[in-house]
């Protein structure tokens, strides 16, 4: 992977991952496009939601300091009882990694056709939102493990994350503004750990990709996600499911045909 490729990938990353379009599905037509080397790609799409997430610590840095600071009280408050559901919401994609994280991992090997059907499906749940009107239903410990599972399945290249936890949320009739929130905090464990994984199964070598390439991406997917956080967090709030479920169909379609 040329530096070039790697600015790319990495901004695609940053600019993909707030939208329910699928930032991983876009990363995999990206790297078959440019040709990229599979096993150094899985590394590196790990590196660049690593960074992501940390411009998503960074938007949201008061939201999580608020919860710290609510934690810390050490009493059960509402501050512990948001941070205990999400952790209730990554059980379903710990045991999707604990028993399927070499099959998860075959997903990554440019089976565009693939991501392609599932862009079609993310198309379709985005949609298939505009069927159920916002009830103001609060967040509970069985709806986060219910988001929780949209999530898991989400690990798939084409069913974008923040669309099947959103979309999940708002058929449990949760409000849009407090099921974003919950979206985009809840991914902050998982890929997390799933980097430290990643870096100590990799501690022999930074793969055949290099590791000027891997910064270069993470500092390309850092930027912009700084940028799309904060713009497109509002966007996901507030616009209608459907503009992006035509996005994703048209993708979807074209990654099935010339895939």
């Amino acid at each position: 992977m040329s530096w070039f490729e790697a600015l790319i990938l990495g901004l695609v990353q940053g600019l993909t991952e707030f939208l329910p379009v699928s930032s991983s599905g876009h990363l995999e037509i990206g790297k078959a496009l440019f040709g990229v080397d599979f096993e150094t790609g899985f590394t590196f799409t790990l590196a660049v939601h690593g960074a992501t997430v940390l411009s998503t610590i960074v938007v949201l840095r008061h939201e999580l300091l608020k919860l710290a600071r609510g934690v810390m009280e050490f009493k059960y408050n509402d501050e512990t009882r948001y941070v205990l559901m999400l952790f209730v919401s990554i059980i379903p994609v710990g045991l999707a990694a604990l028993f399927f994280k070499e099959r998860i991992e075959l997903l990554f090997e440019g089976r565009i056709v693939l991501v392609g059907v599932m862009l079609v499906f993310t198309a379709a749940l985005l949609f298939l939102t505009t069927r159920f009107n916002d009830r103001g239903v609060e967040l509970s410990f069985i709806r986060a493990f219910l988001i929780g599972i949209a999530q898991a399945v989400a690990v798939i290249p084409g069913v974008s994350r923040s669309g099947a936890t959103i979309s999940a949320g708002m058929i449990l009739g949760i409000r849009r503004d407090r099921v974003a929130e919950f979206s985009f905090l809840m991914v902050l464990l998982p890929v997390i750990g799933a980097n430290i994984l990643e870096l100590a199964d990799s501690a022999g070598g930074p793969g055949s990709g290099g590791i000027a390439t891997i910064i270069i991406g993470f500092a390309a997917a850092f930027v912009s996600g700084l940028f799309a956080c904060r713009i497109m967090i509002a966007l996901v709030r507030r616009s209608k499911m459907w503009w992006f479920s035509l996005y994703c169909l048209a993708v979807g379609v074209m990654a099935i045909i010339f895939g």
